[in-house]
């Protein structure tokens, strides 16, 4: 038989692959603007111009869902996206809910910005209940940074479940793709909030997509 937590789980999958269906919600540049608690969330995090947006929309077969830019920093607030097809009412709600957080490590951000960056992210991390884990990316050419690295500490101060994810796998040679996975590892050693496996992604080959969406759903339901 069926238990809840599976029909839960094929939920998160059949959502996951239901290419183009989903819905951007809202912007959140500050706490008070955050959504009513509903849906189980994913956030992703990672330094301007890692591929998040790119990642988002390969993983939900929407382009244009998260905005792409060249430009550094743009995304200043938490944006929600579900799946499409629930009327968000406590007996209708979507299965999850993903949220793309402000890049980080923008060189040319003036103080005051990285100071809301921290601010905005540590109090979603520290006082979201239905925020299950973070998917921390890391750009495969150039490795965990001492950027990522603050990054990590907020979330192990918040006690945040987060998860590395390699992110433009394709622009480096194969072989070279275990060696950074290991590095990565040995960068979350002593990091108690860290989930101890690595994914491996590429948005312009679909590197590791149903690796990522497997690892959502079970982040939703263990």
């Amino acid at each position: 038989m069926t238990n809840e937590t599976e029909l839960s789980r094929q939920a998160v999958d059949a959502a996951l692959k239901a290419h183009g269906n989903w819905a951007f919600v809202k912007g959140v540049p500050s706490m008070e603007f955050l959504p009513p608690l509903g849906p189980p969330e994913i956030a992703f995090a990672g330094r301007s111009n890692v591929g998040k947006s790119s990642l988002i929309n390969a993983l939900t077969g929407k382009n244009g869902l998260a905005r792409t830019s060249n430009t550094p920093g743009r995304t200043q607030e938490l944006n929600f996206f579900v799946p499409e097809g629930f009327s968000g009412a406590m007996d209708n709600l979507p299965p999850l809910a993903i949220v793309d957080m402000p890049g980080y490590g923008y060189a040319k951000a003036p103080i005051e910005m990285v100071e809301r960056w921290t601010e905005l992210v540590f109090e979603y991390m520290r006082g979201r209940v239905t925020l299950k884990r973070i998917f921390l990316l890391i750009d495969a050419r150039h490795g965990v940074k001492q950027n990522d690295l603050d990054a990590m500490k907020l979330m192990d101060k918040a006690a945040m479940s987060y998860q590395l994810v390699l992110t433009k796998t394709d622009k480096i040679k194969a072989p070279a793709i275990p060696r950074m996975i290991d590095e990565t590892l040995d960068k979350i050693k002593k990091s108690p909030a860290a989930y101890p496996e690595v994914i491996a992604t590429s948005s312009e080959k679909s590197r590791g997509l149903d690796d990522l969406r497997e690892a959502i759903a079970k982040a939703i339901n263990p």
